[in-house]
């Protein structure tokens, strides 16, 4: 007969097992607390040209040591469109961004540093059969600031033409962007960067294009699709608040119509 040894079983050490451990307080559930209890919430303001001026609200973390709750805010940009500026649907194409540049208690003083088309709307103005042109230019305004401002525009058929098409010639092109570069730099140097907005709001530039053009190709859709603020000069809190000054509904309506007016 053979006998086989059973093999021995290793003696575990009692309460060494972590998992086995019953009435472990360690890794209990942690107290959950709403981050929102913590915010503190400031209004955002826009510059007195827009119709609506209150531009929403924004939160940010109470102030805790050495970060205070005002710096941290500035320099965001929020972006909006100029339907809810103006109180007008017709402009819901075009997005207006404006930054923080001053807390005053908990509102919120921005300033203009861009505007661009929305992308469905670029998209319904390009067609088959006609000319894109684009341009674009960078302009220094009166107080100091370097906007970058991009045109387009499309050609279109002549009167009494029969022909499906209606493309522009090369030196037509050139001809075109270069009266398009005039104007935008024309429209912005003689003005300050509000009224640079005003006009961009009006939409003037676009209508100056179109009108100048004429003799050399017809045009039709003619915007500047986009505005950039490249450059700003050291802020100064008097003239920002100047911005803010409440100016009357007729006299609003004046600067936009003369704006519109101008060559």
């Amino acid at each position: 007969f053979f006998f086989t040894a059973s093999p021995k079983q290793p003696n575990m050490a009692i309460g060494k097992n972590k998992k086995l451990s019953k009435g472990s307080k360690k890794g209990g559930k942690k107290k959950i607390v709403d981050p929102f209890t913590r915010k503190e919430w400031f209004d955002v303001k826009v510059p007195a040209m827009f119709a609506n001026r209150n531009l929403g609200k924004t939160c940010v973390n109470r102030t805790a040591g050495k970060k205070i709750a005002s710096e941290i805010v500035k320099g965001r940009v929020i972006e909006t469109s100029l339907a809810e500026l103006n109180k007008n649907e017709e402009d819901s194409y075009r997005k207006f961004s404006f930054r923080i540049e001053d807390v005053q208690g908990t509102t919120c003083l921005t300033n203009f540093v861009g505007m661009t088309f929305t992308t469905d709307k670029l998209h319904s103005l390009v067609r088959k059969w006609q000319s894109l042109i684009e341009s674009s230019v960078e302009v220094k305004t009166t107080d100091g600031f370097v906007v970058r401002l991009y045109a387009i525009a499309f050609t279109k058929k002549m009167r009494g033409q029969v022909r499906k098409t209606s493309y522009a010639q090369a030196s037509q092109l050139r001809e075109i962007r270069k009266k398009m570069a005039e104007i935008m730099k024309k429209a912005a140097q003689d003005v300050d960067l509000k009224g640079l907005v005003s006009k961009l709001t009006a939409e003037s530039m676009g209508k100056d294009i179109e009108k100048a053009c004429q003799t050399v190709y017809p045009l039709q859709n003619v915007f500047i699709r986009k505005a950039k603020l490249v450059k700003s000069p050291k802020l100064d809190v008097a003239k920002l608040m100047e911005l803010y000054t409440e100016t009357s509904a007729e006299d609003a309506g004046a600067k936009v119509a003369a704006a519109a007016a101008a060559p």
